[in-house]
């Protein structure tokens, strides 16, 4: 199956191709970009001379794989509607993957516990723990939303003596905030969103139309916390 994967979940933005059939998995191309442009403005264009580069027309994509949340509003909105706008002109199923779950694939061919953290402000990450043993990938939580301290505590009572490997947007803020904690950076290469990670993790979800791709926030947006709390006060 070909899988074209698109990432717009935080400041840097990615797409990847693979062909993926069984067990066999090729990464044919991918490309990232890491600036202050909106991923309004690079997703598509970057995803279209990712195609021309590679000779490959659109119209062979099978699926559409997209990081549907946690991370930025804006980004995931961005992402899951590119996504359901190709998938309507193809014709073609949609997977919405978790970005915390994709963020794990970074670490295939390592052993250990993986840490996805994305920075969701107000003292709290974004965050997943997952178990990486070579190519499986075995999920520990599900996505949440949880404070420095919770997840400190997480870390250093049940996973003290494991080798833990922070990857995400949020992994150097976490590891200069946990620095009580037994944790190492992944490489600076892997340690970011990737779109070939998206690809990596779509054959476990679910095809669906472009119709039921939904964003996955985890948490209201800030401008309607701000209302509830406003109302709460009242």
């Amino acid at each position: 199956m070909l899988i074209l994967g698109l990432d717009a979940s935080a400041v840097a933005g990615s797409c990847a191709l693979c062909e993926i059939s069984g067990e066999k998995t090729m990464l044919i191309s991918e490309s990232f970009v890491n600036t202050k442009l909106t991923h309004s403005q690079t997703l598509l264009p970057m995803t279209e001379n990712m195609l021309k580069s590679v000779g490959i027309n659109i119209s062979n994509v099978e699926l559409i794989a997209v990081t549907a949340g946690p991370g930025s509003f804006t980004g995931i909105r961005i992402g899951v509607s590119a996504a359901k706008g190709l998938a309507y002109a193809l014709d073609i199923p949609c997977a919405g993957v978790s970005t915390l779950h994709s963020l794990a694939f970074n670490c295939l061919g390592t052993e250990g516990i993986v840490c996805a953290v994305m920075d969701a402000r107000c003292s709290q990450f974004y965050n997943a723990l997952f178990s990486v043993k070579g190519s499986t990938v075995t999920r520990i939580t599900p996505d949440r939303a949880v404070s420095v301290e919770a997840l400190r505590s997480e870390l250093i009572n049940n996973y003290g003596d494991c080798k833990i490997t922070l990857v995400g947007d949020g992994a150097e803020l976490a590891y200069n905030t946990l620095n009580d904690v037994k944790v190492e950076l992944a490489p600076v290469g892997t340690m970011f969103q990737r779109a070939s990670s998206v690809c990596f993790a779509a054959p476990e979800y679910d095809q669906i139309s472009a119709r039921n791709l939904l964003p996955v926030y985890l948490r209201l947006p800030q401008a309607e916390r701000e209302r509830l709390a406003k109302i709460n006060k009242e």
